[in-house]
């Protein structure tokens, strides 16, 4: 398990991996400015920097609070946070992880494995707190003295372990948390942010909030000494504040790049790689929606090439009915998978009408397909400001209107849209979000395990459209269960196929990693020709370490 470990440890001395060197903690006597990040406009800011409830604002993971370990999906490294080492025994049904001496949460008090402990025990106290079902797998968590932990598993998922244990579960200071019952509930302001990262906020409006350097982190305090977080309302505000220099690290779509961003500053660079596949996920739920003819008809209506060149600008490509962006996980495509599993057909209006009319599904007066008087009129969810994603939006509304299917845009804010999408527990067990469809991401990781899981596994974290299919669950398990790379091609096979056949979501878009940086006041920025780690401000783990990596211009 460690031949790709990458230890953060910030010595007295720098310590070189992977082919970069991580610097050591040092003084320096110059007055730095503050570093102005954007991960994308989200209106103005609720005061929410609380780990674990809906919308917590960007940084709260990351800069404040942390997790054991970080799985890095671009360059597969690790990233020793809290924890410094760990082994699986027992056939794997055993984790062990030792941690680290000489971590302090913000308020001075020491940092153990008691808090590991708590953290994990309210989740289970909690279940709404768990978003990735750590306890579905889990049978125990024991401290052993004060820097060791034992998980105990009920059955062997190795990357469901690294992934969500230790990679995604943010540990919360006992002190504070225990008397605050429910953690998805807390009330989290800017001032009660206690955490282990290498930062503290300092500052909060609704137009705007702060990050000072923890002068005490495990790691050493980091070099820039301070992160703002200023409000934008729009891409297009976002964009010019970047290309203004007033921006310094950013997460956006920027129309024309070249031209608008680079040229304007011989600071100023970017890296879009691909990243994951943008969807069009529909509430299965909704029994219209559940229809497979209905979402086939849907898929077959919509211009992707419209979505790639009007919507992002040619920075994106079309997707790929298997859900898995290209050429990222190319080793692990099923070679016998015939051509029409790895590209879309064209739009063809006629043969989707023709699929809902073979549904029972019959016009009626307001030119709307509809069955037993519902009719196909849908609301769809995307975020407001997010130009591209609000254009693509547009187009569907468009192209979907001529097959005779209403859609009606519903553009929120963030904490309002992910509030809707995220699944919750509903009447029949089914975790869904509150909404007809939605635009949105799907997760990435070092395999394509991490993304399918989330979006298609009955347990998964990101299953927001309420899936479930016992061959897919039976895949999962057989890949978690080997680490026989063979073995576990065999099951991503099996996904690929159901993921295209059963059409549970409706891929549109292989998304890019939108990734602006300028390197005016400071240096060590991931690059693309040194993509040592996942580069951009919206990875809050990652971004963190960027942080801790950065150093001054001389």
């Amino acid at each position: 398990m460690d031949k790709k470990r990458l230890s953060v440890l910030l010595a007295s001395s720098a310590v070189a991996v992977a082919g970069f060197a991580i610097p050591a903690a040092t003084a320096t006597a110059k007055t730095l400015p503050p570093l102005v990040v954007c991960t994308s406009p989200q209106g103005t800011y609720a005061d929410n920097f609380n780990p674990y409830a809906s919308g917590s604002l960007a940084g709260t993971l990351g800069n404040v609070y942390e997790t054991l370990f970080y799985f890095d999906a671009v360059s597969g490294h690790t990233f020793d946070l809290l924890g410094t080492n760990y082994h699986f025994s027992n056939n794997n049904k055993t984790l062990t992880v030792n941690l680290r001496h000489n971590a302090k949460w913000t308020d001075g008090k020491a940092f153990t494995a008691q808090d590991v402990v708590f953290t994990f025990n309210a989740m289970k106290k909690y279940p709404d707190a768990d978003a990735n079902g750590v306890w579905q797998h889990l049978a125990s968590v024991k401290a052993v003295g004060n820097y060791q932990v034992v998980f105990t598993f009920k059955t062997v998922n190795v990357p469901f372990a690294e992934q969500y244990v230790l990679g995604s579960t943010y540990i919360l200071p006992e002190h504070e948390w225990a008397s605050l019952g429910d953690p998805a509930k807390a009330k989290i302001t800017w001032d009660k942010a206690i955490g282990t990262g290498p930062f503290i906020v300092s500052y909060f409006s609704p137009q705007d909030y702060k990050f000072k350097a923890n002068p005490n982190y495990y790691l050493g305090a980091p070099k820039v000494p301070e992160l703002d977080y200023p409000a934008f309302t729009s891409n297009s505000s976002a964009d010019l504040a970047l290309a203004q220099g007033n921006v310094q690290y950013g997460n956006l779509d920027i129309p024309n790049v070249q031209k608008t961003y680079v040229a304007a500053n011989p600071h100023n660079h970017y890296y879009f790689p691909p990243d994951n596949e943008v969807e069009l996920y529909p509430n299965l739920t909704n029994p219209l929606l559940a229809n497979y003819n209905v979402r086939e008809a849907i898929s077959l209506a919509i211009d992707r090439n419209k979505l790639s060149t009007l919507g992002e600008t040619g920075y994106e490509a079309v997707g790929n009915p298997i859900s898995l962006p290209l050429p990222n996980y190319k080793s692990w495509l099923d070679p016998s998978l015939p051509k029409s599993y790895l590209q879309f057909p064209a739009v063809n209006d006629a043969k989707a009408q023709q699929l809902l009319q073979a549904a029972g599904f019959r016009k009626d007066a307001h030119g709307i397909y509809a069955k037993n008087g519902k009719e196909l009129n849908f609301s769809l969810e995307v975020v407001s400001g997010w130009s591209d994603w609000d254009e693509d939006c547009l187009l569907i509304q468009q192209d979907l209107a001529k097959i005779g299917i209403k859609i009606t845009i519903n553009q929120v804010n963030f904490g309002t849209y992910y509030s809707n999408i995220a699944p919750t527990a509903s009447a029949n067990g089914v975790k869904v979000g509150k909404y007809d469809l939605a635009i949105s991401w799907t997760n990435s990781g070092p395999t394509p395990y991490l993304a399918y899981y989330d979006m298609l596994d009955s347990n998964g974290s990101f299953n927001v459209e309420g899936f479930k299919d016992p061959e897919v669950d039976q895949a999962l398990n057989e890949f978690a269960s080997t680490t026989d790379l063979a073995k576990q091609k065999q099951a991503m096979y099996k996904i690929e196929r159901i993921a295209a056949d059963k059409l549970p979501v409706i891929p549109l878009l292989t998304g890019a990693y939108w990734y602006e940086y300028n390197d005016t006041n400071y240096t060590g920025w991931p690059t693309k020709a040194n993509l040592w780690i996942t580069p951009g401000p919206a990875n809050y783990q990652s971004a963190a370490i960027v942080m801790q990596h950065l150093k001054p211009v001389q």
